[in-house]
């Protein structure tokens, strides 16, 4: 079994589930090297591997690269794992590609549409392979929702519902600034879970309507080690509005860091059913799904009238749809696993590039459409990548 040898740059917070993944669940992955700019968070990272391997783990022991040019031009090196922070996506991406090195990378892709295509074009212009996260649509939950419509089972679909909705991050996040510059806020940094999810699982965007705004122009940190410090808000952090589907479903959407009281809301209806998607920023489940039979046992009270306590549970008569796929543990990695094993075998990667550039121009379209005042009409292309396969092995991939 060949392994495909992978550098990591940026050992930051969201690292950690990487490191624990390739180094317990993944098994055609071979983490060589670590780099961080502040060398402490790499030498973190290094610790947690040598005591895997102390405990028994079979990986190797990677090195600790001086910068990115020195893992760049390690020739070694096949596969770069950029999980930087969101506005440095597109400049270490960049210097990789140009030194012959293919990039998985955290989303998004880059922070705006002239930095992606400029990626694109340089991928493809050198054949390298390109693309990343989100990778939660790969999970057991995503793929169950999608084999459902894909067998007709919600019929024609008619439209959605997707929100996010909760406070910002610097509550509990230990370095939460980055949210709120450029390349963050609530639809670049949560959206692309849920956009990336929408277009597995209906094909195609062909527009989008937004309307956006920035409700705080400072945030106070309460979280360590940053406790007591404001930041200034730089991009707006309450974005709603549509995307309009090839197939003609119309989704609308809501991320916000600016309403208290959290919640995810992800649905899905079609003309022979209605389906409750699991948190796409989640692997697994559950999958619920109301269909005609269900809605003729329901007693007819308009749900408006009851009050007080005896509110219903909207989701009380949902029946769970079994899990049908591997992968309902937080299994981040798994869409650099994949695109690993392409590179052996020669199969397109289910987490490309292309999917990527059409997730971002839809994130980036809401704020361009209430800019403009106007319906946005998107430019990039899309085909869905393969469903997932079976394989008895977990950790090896098709």
């Amino acid at each position: 079994m060949r392994k495909v040898k992978v550098a990591l740059i940026g050992v930051g917070d969201i690292s950690g589930i990487y490191l624990k993944n390739i180094t317990h669940t993944f098994k055609e992955i071979e983490l060589v090297g670590l780099c961080d700019l502040i060398p402490e968070k790499a030498q973190k990272g290094l610790a947690y591997i040598e005591k895997a391997i102390e405990e028994g783990a079979k990986v190797t022991k990677p090195v600790i690269y001086k910068d990115m040019y020195e893992a760049f031009n390690d020739p070694q090196v096949e596969v770069i794992l950029n999980l930087t922070r969101p506005y440095e996506h597109y400049g270490v991406t960049k210097e990789a590609l140009l030194h012959g090195k293919h990039v998985y990378s955290e989303k998004p892709l880059a922070v705006d549409m002239d930095e992606a295509d400029e990626l694109v074009s340089l991928a493809e212009e050198k054949g390298l392979l390109l693309g990343g996260a989100p990778d939660t649509f790969m999970g057991a939950g995503i793929q169950t929702a999608r084999a459902i419509i894909d067998k007709g089972i919600l019929g024609d679909i008619v439209g959605g519902t997707c929100a996010m909705i909760c406070h910002g991050h610097e509550t509990w996040h230990p370095d939460p600034e980055f949210y709120y510059k450029r390349g963050g806020g609530p639809m670049m940094d949560m959206g692309p879970y849920y956009v990336t999810a929408l277009v597995q699982l209906l094909g195609e965007a062909k527009g989008v309507m937004g309307m956006t705004k920035k409700t705080f122009p400072t945030r106070l940190i309460t979280s360590a080690p940053h406790r007591g410090e404001l930041v200034d808000v730089d991009v707006d952090t309450h974005l709603t509005g549509c995307i309009e589907f090839t197939n003609g479903a119309i989704v609308q959407i809501c991320t916000t860091f600016d309403v208290y009281g959290g919640q995810t809301r992800f649905e899905v209806y079609g003309t022979k059913g209605s389906m409750v998607v699991p948190d796409p920023n989640c692997f697994g489940g559950p999958v619920l799904l109301y269909l005609p039979e269900d809605q003729a046992a329901t007693p007819a009270v308009d749900p408006a009238l009851i009050k007080g306590n005896n509110r219903p549970d909207f989701y009380r008569t949902f029946k769970e749809f079994p899990i049908m796929f591997d992968y309902a543990e937080n299994s981040r990695a798994l869409g650099l696993a994949d695109m690993c094993k392409a590179l052996v075998t020669g199969r397109d990667h289910r987490a490309n590039y292309k999917q990527q550039h059409h997730v971002l121009e839809i994130l980036t379209s809401f704020t361009k459409s209430c800019e403009e005042k106007c319906y946005i009409e998107l430019k990039t292309k899309y085909e869905r990548s393969a469903a997932m396969e079976h394989n008895p092995i977990h950790g090896i991939l098709d």
